[in-house]
């Protein structure tokens, strides 16, 4: 009989613990989200001039505040729901910023800048970019004729583009910085979290006109991408590969997309 009531008891104390143990789990979980979120190189880097605040409960995120671009939004949320933790996230964040009409040149010039900006093989700040009627120009200055020719490549494949002019220059031999074309975030030692290369490739893919219509899936794992889903033919999914490896972070891509 004692023993069958000490064993009640250390039932009774163990539970009891666990159920003490859970919200300070929950917490340190949550709390964890919430600072992963804020330090991830998407916040520091792309988001650092918005109003953003992450608040977690249980693994459910509620993102509130502002942002200056529409774009913002649905990066920081991608961003997040990327961090492990997350079941859901409510995406509360207002758009403060003058957006432009769809398909009109502000409009047209924001979607190429915001292109460029997520790819390592061109520079989005150096680049200043014009549209008229649907014709963008480029100007500013390339480290090497294949960052020009690929910048031309990219702007090319951003919806509502029609045509490219490229007057970039290009940076003669005693100026041109000394780092690896395509490999300048990972030659200057920039850390980039798994969660903000997802969020990079998603954004980039649906950037490009060329994949904007693939129902791709990304998993990142130490900045080794997976991709899946299904692509019409095999050019198309070769495509999603070469934009894909030139993203911020990417090391390499493993493609497992299927043929339709």
């Amino acid at each position: 009989m004692h023993k069958k009531t000490y064993c009640l008891a250390l039932i009774g104390t163990v539970a009891s613990l666990f159920l003490c143990n859970a919200p300070l789990f929950a917490s340190e979980t949550d709390n964890r989200i919430e600072t992963s979120a804020q330090q991830s190189y998407v916040f520091r880097t792309y988001l650092k001039g918005d109003d953003i605040k992450v608040q977690s409960e249980d693994g459910l995120v509620t993102l509130s505040g502002t942002v200056s671009e529409g774009d913002h939004k649905a990066l920081a949320s991608e961003t997040v729901a990327g961090l492990p933790g997350v079941k859901s996230v409510s995406n509360n964040l207002v758009d403060k910023g003058d957006n432009p009409a769809a398909n009109s040149d502000a409009w047209v010039a924001a979607r190429v800048k915001s292109t460029l900006l997520f790819h390592r093989n061109v520079s989005g700040t150096q680049t200043d970019i014009f549209a008229k009627n649907g014709t963008v120009t480029l100007r500013g200055e390339a480290i090497n004729t294949a960052q020009k020719d690929l910048s031309t490549e990219y702007a090319k494949d951003v919806e509502g583009v029609k045509d490219v002019i490229n007057e970039m220059t290009v940076a003669s031999a005693g100026e041109k910085p000394d780092t690896t074309f395509g490999q300048k975030v990972d030659t200057m030692g920039e850390l980039i979290d798994d969660a903000s290369i997802t969020a990079l490739v998603k954004t980039t893919l649906l950037s490009h006109r060329s994949t904007s219509a693939l129902h791709t899936t990304v998993d990142t794992k130490d900045g080794m991408v997976k991709l899946g889903g299904k692509a019409k033919n095999a050019a198309e999914r070769d495509l999603a590969s070469k934009i894909v490896v030139d993203v911020h972070g990417v090391k390499s891509v493993f493609n497992n997309m299927t043929i339709e």
